[in-house]
Protein backbone atom coordinates (compact mmCIF):
# COMPACT_ATOMS: atom_id res chain seq x y z
CA UNK A 1 0.00 0.00 0.00
CA UNK A 2 3.05 2.46 1.00
CA UNK A 3 4.53 1.96 -2.85
CA UNK A 4 1.22 3.02 -4.35
CA UNK A 5 1.03 6.53 -2.55
CA UNK A 6 4.89 6.61 -3.25
CA UNK A 7 4.08 6.02 -6.86
CA UNK A 8 1.08 8.76 -7.34
CA UNK A 9 2.81 10.74 -5.54
CA UNK A 10 6.23 10.69 -7.88
CA UNK A 11 3.79 10.58 -10.53
CA UNK A 12 2.12 13.57 -9.53
CA UNK A 13 5.28 15.61 -9.18
CA UNK A 14 5.75 14.44 -12.84
CA UNK A 15 2.42 15.72 -14.21
CA UNK A 16 2.96 18.92 -12.25
CA UNK A 17 6.35 19.46 -13.32
CA UNK A 18 4.89 18.94 -16.94
CA UNK A 19 2.30 21.09 -17.05
CA UNK A 20 4.76 23.90 -15.40
CA UNK A 21 7.09 23.15 -18.70
CA UNK A 22 4.30 23.03 -21.30
CA UNK A 23 1.90 24.69 -20.32
CA UNK A 24 -2.63 22.83 -20.58
CA UNK A 25 -2.35 19.36 -21.55
CA UNK A 26 -4.93 16.64 -22.36
CA UNK A 27 -4.69 13.58 -20.36
CA UNK A 28 -3.45 11.58 -23.43
CA UNK A 29 -0.59 14.05 -23.84
CA UNK A 30 0.48 14.00 -20.22
CA UNK A 31 0.25 10.18 -20.74
CA UNK A 32 2.69 10.30 -23.74
CA UNK A 33 4.68 12.64 -21.74
CA UNK A 34 5.00 10.92 -18.61
CA UNK A 35 5.01 7.27 -20.16
CA UNK A 36 2.53 6.15 -16.80
CA UNK A 37 -0.25 3.74 -16.80
CA UNK A 38 -3.34 5.27 -17.31
CA UNK A 39 -4.61 4.16 -13.98
CA UNK A 40 -1.66 5.41 -11.55
CA UNK A 41 -1.99 8.86 -14.08
CA UNK A 42 -5.84 9.33 -13.32
CA UNK A 43 -4.85 8.90 -9.28
CA UNK A 44 -2.39 11.34 -9.48
CA UNK A 45 -4.78 13.85 -11.04
CA UNK A 46 -7.31 13.40 -8.50
CA UNK A 47 -4.36 14.02 -6.21
CA UNK A 48 -3.40 17.22 -7.90
CA UNK A 49 -7.48 18.08 -7.71
CA UNK A 50 -7.77 17.59 -4.44
CA UNK A 51 -4.71 19.46 -3.04
CA UNK A 52 -6.38 22.55 -5.21
CA UNK A 53 -2.77 21.95 -7.44
CA UNK A 54 -4.66 22.01 -10.89
CA UNK A 55 -7.73 22.87 -13.24
CA UNK A 56 -9.29 21.36 -16.36
CA UNK A 57 -10.67 24.00 -18.88
CA UNK A 58 -12.80 22.20 -21.81
CA UNK A 59 -11.43 23.14 -25.32
CA UNK A 60 -13.39 21.74 -28.12
CA UNK A 61 -13.86 18.19 -27.97
CA UNK A 62 -11.04 17.83 -25.16
CA UNK A 63 -10.36 18.87 -21.28
CA UNK A 64 -7.22 20.41 -20.72
CA UNK A 65 -5.27 20.12 -17.18
CA UNK A 66 -3.60 23.19 -16.06
CA UNK A 67 -1.77 24.65 -13.16
CA UNK A 68 -4.02 26.30 -10.53
CA UNK A 69 -4.06 29.96 -11.18
CA UNK A 70 -4.63 29.37 -14.91
CA UNK A 71 -8.44 28.54 -15.30
CA UNK A 72 -11.05 27.42 -12.75
CA UNK A 73 -11.77 24.24 -11.04
CA UNK A 74 -13.89 22.81 -9.00
CA UNK A 75 -15.99 25.60 -7.79
CA UNK A 76 -12.99 27.72 -6.86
Amino acid sequence: MQEQCIAIGETAGMIYQTLEKGGAKTVTALQKETGTANELLNQAIGWLAREGKISFEKKGNSLQLLLVGSGVCCGQ
